[in-house]
């Protein structure tokens, strides 16, 4: 499978606050990749040259994004579970044209830029823990350079191409 990110810039104290946060409330993607924007999820291998040749014409700018508010996404049931995601105010359209662009082909799926902080059993642990993260950590700005192209193996991820806004 293959996925493209967009790899954020913070402040020192920020990264370390997001990459605490994933190591403790999602850990199995935590050892595998810190904090991302993934801008496209899971593509097949064939489209390899396709994504290759759209992140080669890409013109976008470098641009600053701000993460300002906390969504906890509830898991369908029988599940209890929710995800826990930062989602930007400032640098969501440009991520959303970057995702719209990498995407040619809409699988009329809405998408929401955001990063993922954990995966929590219960949703009611997803939501304490987004008011202790609102109150000591929010606003975060932040800026995003470089879009990576990645590819899933058995090790873990690789780095196909990596190109510079």
């Amino acid at each position: 499978m293959l996925y493209v990110v967009a790899w954020p810039v913070l402040a020192e104290a920020d990264e370390t606050a997001l990459r605490r946060l994933r190591a403790q409330y999602h850990p199995r993607e935590a050892d595998l990749i810190g904090p991302h924007f993934t801008l496209v999820f899971g593509a097949p291998a064939d489209r390899e040259a396709a994504l290759r040749a759209a992140l080669d014409d890409l013109r976008q700018r470098p641009f600053w994004f701000v993460l300002e508010r906390l969504v906890r996404h509830d898991l369908p049931p029988p599940s209890r579970g929710a995800y826990l995601y930062a989602t930007p105010t400032d640098g969501a359209a440009e991520l959303t044209e970057l995702h719209e662009v990498l995407n040619s082909q809409a699988d009329g799926e809405p998408f929401e830029p955001h990063l993922t902080l954990g995966l929590f059993e219960r949703a009611a642990e997803a939501e304490q823990v987004a008011r202790i993260v609102e109150r000591q950590h929010l606003p975060m700005h932040g800026r995003v350079e470089e879009l990576a192209l990645l590819r899933r193996t058995a090790d873990g991820l690789e780095t196909l191409r990596s190109v510079q806004l």
